[in-house]
């Protein structure tokens, strides 16, 4: 297999990141360690003398890095690189351990793509938070990790797919499943993530929420969470109070299935009320930005989509001719 890792960092990386590609190159089961880098030059420099021995860096493809999703021109440079019929895409957080990366590489040979399971360890508070989220997810479709199986050829089939789009790991998986690929979700499959700095985790709450423009019954059931309560709070506090309570019980059930209590806490169930809350005041934030800038902002730009729809990509790929070379 191929590891991928799109990066585009102001700082310089980290020992810590450095160490793990080092773990990387010495675990048989992948045969290429490439960083995609979008870096300024002064970083993308840094990194070209410091990264270990045989990790291939590469920059973003001038013909990509117009792109508005710049993890998705890392991704599709990368793609270009690999020579492997398998692929790892993993976010520059991500942790695998070589039992991790030979599980996924068994599960890619019954899938086209296969959508890992992350959690984040250690775990402070606003980690605790977004765990809450993870949790509702795994029993209502499935998580977005920040790591992706995918088999090459069906992204050179496809001619890779839309950049310029916010949720760019729907528009990953649509695209996979329009050109007739298969999915799996091993909820069993754990995959470490180092949590993300307080600051970033403030920063994605409304973008995150706007993401569900892609799917519309999910916005418009987080846009009825502050009315149904209010609604409640008036008729009955016990009503209140069991509408408040119920996230608990999904949350709980995630956290049960694909043996999830081996590295979800409790107290990632008990916070799933405060992020209903906060998903559900999000909800309406991401509709007043799409109303009053016309998106989210996203690096520097404004993204009104979220995704492509399903039906649109079906329609795009169903002539394809067949395997080729990204373009």
């Amino acid at each position: 297999m191929t590891y991928l890792v799109p990066i585009r960092s102001r700082r310089p990386v980290s020992e810590e990141f450095l160490a793990y590609l080092a773990y990387l190159m010495n675990t048989a089961v992948l045969a290429d360690v490439i960083v995609i880098d979008g870096s300024d030059d002064g970083v993308f420099a840094d990194f070209a003398w410091r990264h270990p021995s045989g990790v291939r860096h590469v920059p973003v493809a001038p013909d990509l890095a117009t792109l508005a999703n710049g993890k998705v021109a890392g991704v599709l440079t990368g793609i270009r690189h690999a020579s492997t019929a398998y692929v790892v895409v993993a976010d520059d957080d991500v942790r695998y351990d070589a039992a991790g990366l030979v599980a996924l590489q068994h599960a890619l040979q019954d899938a086209e793509l296969v959508r890992p399971q992350n959690y984040f360890d250690p775990l402070p508070w606003h980690a605790c938070l977004d765990t809450a989220r993870t949790l509702i997810n795994r029993v209502t479709g499935g998580d977005w990790p920040g790591t992706f199986g995918v088999r090459r050829a069906v992204l050179e089939r496809t001619g890779g797919y839309d950049g310029n789009v916010l949720f760019e790991n729907l528009e990953l998986v649509r695209t996979v499943r329009a050109a007739g690929g298969r999915e799996s979700r091993p909820l069993q499959l754990f995959v470490r993530r180092l949590p993300p700095r307080t600051d970033h985790f403030w920063s994605q709450r409304v973008r995150q929420a706007y993401d569900e423009f892609a799917r519309p019954a999910r916005l418009l059931t987080w846009l009825s969470v502050i009315p149904v309560l209010a609604l409640a709070a008036r008729l009955h506090w016990l009503l209140f109070g069991g509408v408040l309570l119920a996230p608990l019980a999904v949350a709980e059930a995630g956290r049960r299935v694909g043996n999830g209590v081996r590295v979800f806490p409790l107290r990632a169930t008990l916070a799933a009320p405060l992020w209903v809350l906060e998903r559900g005041v999000c909800a309406w934030l991401a509709v007043a930005a799409r109303v009053a800038l016309g998106g989210v902002p996203y690096r520097g730009r404004v993204l009104s989509r979220a995704a492509t729809p399903y039906r649109t990509l079906v329609s795009r790929h169903a002539s394809a001719a067949g395997p080729g070379p990204l373009t």
